[in-house]
């Protein structure tokens, strides 16, 4: 007859050797499965947390070369300085727009306003939508570049063959004189990338209505 396991022939502990019960085995690798969804589900959360928060320091600091949104002009004359900003155009994958700014640069004295315009057609047979993100290069002027008006961020659907003017309204902060980074800085490039989003409806013209065409609504940031 076949051994049955019961207390009689379970190994018994050596001198000193403490015996780990099944039941306390299983509480700890309970507690040990609970420990590691908790870390796991904390860093899930700080993942999704960290997205906005890494959105308003960019905004705050002009980290990465991200540039900061002012309601109004500087209430000072603008400098003597000048600096040449330069316009970068790009479309991404998907998205058949034309996409380049009216004039590659302009010459600008700190502090003072300015406004240009970046043209956008779209080259396709049906209606798109697209959304752009920006930069300033270096990346230390991003806390310097002020923008008053932008298209960035602002949905844009386009129809067939439509074009549109856009207009960027900046300037850069005279603050930035007192930057000792920036004190050789004669040159500051703003990028735009376009994205596609998706397909948007078509939506039946009224009789008579003209469809939206020339310079679009001005997207404030």
């Amino acid at each position: 007859m076949a051994n049955q396991p019961n207390q009689f022939n379970q190994r018994q502990p050596f001198p000193g050797e403490k015996m780990t019960s099944p039941l306390r085995g299983l509480r700890r690798d309970a507690m040990v499965a609970a420990t590691c969804g908790f870390v796991v589900a904390l860093m899930v959360g700080a993942a999704y947390a960290a997205v906005p928060f890494y959105n308003w320091f960019c905004r705050t600091t002009g980290f990465n070369g991200t540039t900061q949104v002012a309601i109004s002009a500087p209430s000072g004359a603008p400098l003597d300085r000048k600096v040449t900003v330069r316009f970068d155009s790009n479309v991404a994958g998907g998205l058949p727009w034309k996409f380049e700014p009216e004039q590659n640069e302009v010459e600008v004295r700190i502090g003072e306003v300015k406004t240009v315009f970046y043209r956008v057609t779209n080259r396709s047979a049906r209606t798109t939508t697209g959304q752009a993100a920006y930069n300033v290069a270096p990346l230390t002027v991003g806390s310097y570049f002020e923008k008053i008006n932008c298209f960035c961020f602002t949905e844009q659907t386009m129809e067939p063959g439509e074009t549109r003017d856009m207009p960027v309204v900046f300037y850069v902060d005279p603050s930035i004189v007192k930057d000792s980074e920036n004190d050789t800085l004669n040159t500051i490039t703003l990028s735009y990338t376009f994205y596609p989003l998706r397909e948007s409806a078509m939506k039946p013209l009224a009789s008579g209505e003209a469809k939206n065409s020339g310079r679009g609504e001005e997207g404030e940031l």
